[in-house]
């Protein structure tokens, strides 16, 4: 007899096929009956049997409890160390390896974190409605943009999700989205970025938007930066004027040496004194607001002099 693989029968039909042998155990000639109706061998069958019941005898076995409560604490200690000792993937594999559990791949390992990630919505569900000032901003990952927004109060992500773009449109649906789960604005904080901007005012036309202090400030001390080194090129240039006048010998080359020193000596001190100006008000807005902890001075303590 030639005994070809069934591709036809597919688990469930395997299923149905067992669960009749099972009911008809002892009948005489039901096991035939079946092999005849299903196109098998009767050895086909028993071994369908036979399978059968190792797994029930598995499934209901005290080793099988055993095995599912040290699965649930393997899933435990891998979350642990994933998100409370910040452990990367290779340092897990190693701890795992070394406490001789199986599997302890980094591949099986990335599986089953983003497995629990799939499981995990987006975002955050609540009974009833809740009123809440959002923060909202970007972040990037391997180029790809994730939309985030927080609540100001207890800095809980509300909705946290993977996009495709920072348009307005992607940034309105993530805040429909938000309403759908009950979290409503009383306003939000963000950067000036223009899709996310216009995608709050869309989603939320009647709540308030500020802009937050972080990037204001940052892009102020980008253009204290650059006047910083403008000051330092003025400083160069009216050395440099200084020591051509001090070569001068002649009497036209004096005054003409001159009239470039003192259009330099002008425009080093307009440029320390934009750096002066803008530095102190920086400093003074840091210590209004508060910007820092006391150990992290934001605002720079240099002044130009001359020597």
């Amino acid at each position: 007899m030639q005994f070809i693989r069934r591709p036809d029968l597919d688990p469930h039909t395997r299923i149905h096929i067992v669960r009749l042998a099972w009911l008809h155990q002892g009948v005489y000639g039901k096991m035939t009956e079946i092999a005849n109706a299903y196109r098998i061998s009767r050895t086909f069958l028993y071994q369908l049997l036979l399978m059968a019941n190792l797994q029930l005898e598995t499934l209901f076995s005290d080793e099988k409890l055993l095995f599912q409560k040290d699965h649930y604490r393997l899933d435990q200690l891998l979350f642990l160390l994933r998100l409370e000792g910040k452990c990367s993937l290779l340092s897990i594999a190693s701890i795992l390896k070394a406490l001789e559990y199986h599997p302890h791949s980094v591949g099986y390992l990335s599986q089953c974190f983003h497995r629990a990630g799939q499981t995990l919505p987006s975002t955050l569900v609540i009974p009833s409605k809740k009123w809440v000032f959002y923060l909202s901003d970007e972040i990037f990952a391997i180029h790809a943009p994730i939309l985030v927004t927080i609540d100001a109060r207890s800095t809980t992500i509300l909705n946290i999700a993977l996009a495709s773009d920072r348009s307005a449109d992607t940034w309105s649906a993530h805040f429909e989205a938000l309403e759908e789960h009950q979290f409503f604005s009383l306003g939000m904080a963000s950067d000036r970025g223009l899709g996310l901007v216009a995608g709050y005012q869309a989603a939320c036309d009647m709540a308030l938007w500020v802009t937050d202090y972080f990037h204001e400030f940052r892009d102020l001390f980008a253009v204290l930066h650059q006047l910083e080194r403008k000051a330092y090129a003025a400083i160069g240039k009216e050395d440099d004027a200084a020591q051509k006048f001090a070569r001068a010998k002649s009497e036209s080359n004096l005054q003409k040496r001159l009239q470039q020193y003192e259009t330099a000596y002008h425009t080093c001190e307009q440029a320390m004194a934009l750096y002066d100006q803008l530095a102190m008000l920086l400093h003074l807005l840091h210590e209004a607001l508060q910007l820092c902890s006391p150990h992290a001075d934001c605002a720079p303590d240099k002044t130009f002099a001359r020597n």
